[in-house]
């Protein structure tokens, strides 16, 4: 039984914006298949509408996430959700980056301390940084950085997903 589909081209799986906002290499990261289960404290991470959002994954089919903006325009406290209402009708994939700073249960157990918290905010105490945080004890969000480091290209991003032009029309 696989985890993952093989021969994917991870390279594609994001498109360019979402690469850059992400400020991260996504090269190893992997697709999430079916029904299969992610390993205990994974970082799941899936595409929204000119950002990626994350979670932590502790068991069961369910995640724990700052809901945030994920739903629409109306801030979300971090909830724990099934994964496909996490995912959102979007593809899955399982963060792989260094190990975490925590053993799993620390990480499930960190994820679920912060259930019900309601003090989101997109620059500082977002989905990322919640993952961040029960990974590796330090909330950071490589997404803002990236956006902060470029805010040019990021405003011209935006509208462009708004109000759907190309961007070589905004760039004159």
């Amino acid at each position: 039984m696989r985890l993952f589909k093989r021969g994917d081209n991870h390279d594609v799986r994001f498109s360019g914006y979402e690469r850059a906002l992400s400020g991260r290499q996504l090269r190893g990261d992997r697709l999430l298949v079916g029904d299969h289960e992610p390993p205990l404290g994974s970082h799941l991470v899936t595409p929204r509408r000119g950002y990626l959002h994350h979670g932590i994954y502790i068991g069961a089919r369910k995640v724990v996430h700052y809901a945030g903006f994920a739903n629409g325009l109306r801030r979300g406290p971090v909830e724990e959700v099934p994964v496909a209402h996490f995912a959102c009708g979007q593809r899955v994939w399982v963060r792989s980056e260094g190990p975490s700073e925590f053993d799993v249960r620390e990480v499930i157990c960190r994820a679920r301390s912060r259930v019900g918290e309601d003090c989101y905010r997109q620059l500082t105490n977002n989905c990322e940084h919640f993952c961040e945080w029960c990974l590796r004890g330090t909330a950071r969000s490589f997404q803002v950085e990236a956006w902060l480091a470029r805010p040019r290209l990021t405003l011209l991003a935006t509208l462009r997903r708004i109000i759907r032009v190309p961007m070589s029309s905004l760039l004159q």
